[in-house]
């Protein structure tokens, strides 16, 4: 058992090293965002899929762990969690401090990475509406205001003084 807790922790801190670099490139990404550097944060993004995929991975790793975890202490995988299990090990206090601060740790990154990808999120979503905004007035200046024109049969012809030509027959 004292493995598999080694193996948790050991496992929990590494994803704790993963997210710090997560966020790292987290906070590099805002000020690319604010710029509106397409290319930048494309390559940002790339770095970001390298780390994620390593957390991917370690995730498994520590899924498989706390299954054999629950499997020695005969509990439910299901329901089994860090704060139970720190508290199954009372007895254990080297094993418990251990596992409760690399999980506080862990909890604390996790949060600023939540702010720090609500952020982003946010002036994303900004920047988004101000393209949106963008072609809203250039198609408006594109159209002209349109026009009450009517045709030869004295019927109404809906259309728009931008780019047509003109109807106005002098010679009438």
């Amino acid at each position: 058992m004292a493995s598999l807790i080694e193996d948790f922790i050991a496992t929990l801190d590494k994803e704790d090293s993963e997210y710090q670099a997560l966020l790292e490139i987290s906070q590099r990404k805002t000020p690319v965002i604010v710029k509106g550097d397409v290319e930048s944060l494309a390559k940002i993004t790339e770095e970001e899929q390298v780390v994620v995929d390593r957390i991917a991975s370690l995730e498994k790793h520590r899924t498989e762990v706390l299954g054999d975890i629950a499997t020695v202490l005969n509990k439910d995988v299901q329901t089994l969690r860090v704060p139970g299990i720190i508290e199954l090990l009372e007895r254990q206090p080297r094993e418990r401090d251990a596992l409760k601060a690399v999980y506080d740790r862990l909890k604390v990154t996790v949060e600023d990475m939540k702010l720090i990808n609500e952020r982003n999120r946010s002036l994303i979503q900004l920047s988004l509406d101000m393209v949106q905004f963008d072609m809203n007035l250039m198609q408006a200046a594109k159209s002209g205001p349109e026009t009450g024109d009517y045709n030869r049969s004295g019927t109404y012809a809906q259309g728009s003084m931008a780019g047509e030509p003109s109807r106005f027959d002098s010679k009438s």
